[in-house]
């Protein structure tokens, strides 16, 4: 029987090759639900052609700054888990624009903003705007660094903005 010159399977090894993705990638891309493989008996990778064309939509969705979740969603929206098509791919993409969209007006907001910041690392001018974009303490009537946990407040469970603005050392 002769043997097929294309083969059926990619090792990963050769997925990293023609993909362009380092191994320790597609590692990190499998735990994390965005690809698939399937064990030998010696318990190496074995990844299906396909996942050539799904590494390429993780990689472009990437590269236009989308989280690695929002691709996971978008290929699990996919039916039975399939390779995207182009088709596919209009669809994410239009349903991603809104957040670029926005992502891009703060840029924007930030590199317009960049000028007022002294850039010495104090940040102890009345309003950052890299620091304190929205100027919620500055409303206050606080200035320099002013937000501080309250007693018992848990760092990773605390607000985004609390209600009130402490300074912490005097403002110049």
């Amino acid at each position: 029987m002769p043997q097929s010159t294309i083969a059926k399977e990619l090792t990963i090894g050769q997925l990293a090759q023609r993909s362009g993705v380092a191994t320790s990638a597609l590692r990190f891309y499998e735990e994390q639900g965005l690809i698939t493989s399937r064990r030998t008996s010696g318990n190496q990778r074995r990844y299906a052609r396909d996942m050539l064309r799904r590494v390429a939509f993780i990689r472009v969705s990437q590269n236009v700054g989308m989280p690695l979740a929002a691709i996971r969603d978008a290929l699990h929206r996919l039916p039975e888990g399939r390779t995207p098509n182009r088709d596919d791919w209009a669809e994410v993409s239009e349903s991603w624009r809104a957040d670029l969209d926005r992502r891009i007006h703060r840029l924007r907001q930030l590199r317009d903003g960049l000028t007022d910041c002294i850039g010495c690392g104090c940040l102890s001018l009345e309003s950052c705007v890299l620091a304190n974009p929205d100027d919620i303490c500055g409303q206050s009537g606080a200035c320099g660094p002013v937000r501080l946990l309250a007693d018992g407040e848990d760092p990773l469970e605390a607000p985004e903005v609390s209600g009130s603005c402490v300074p912490v050392a005097s403002c110049r």
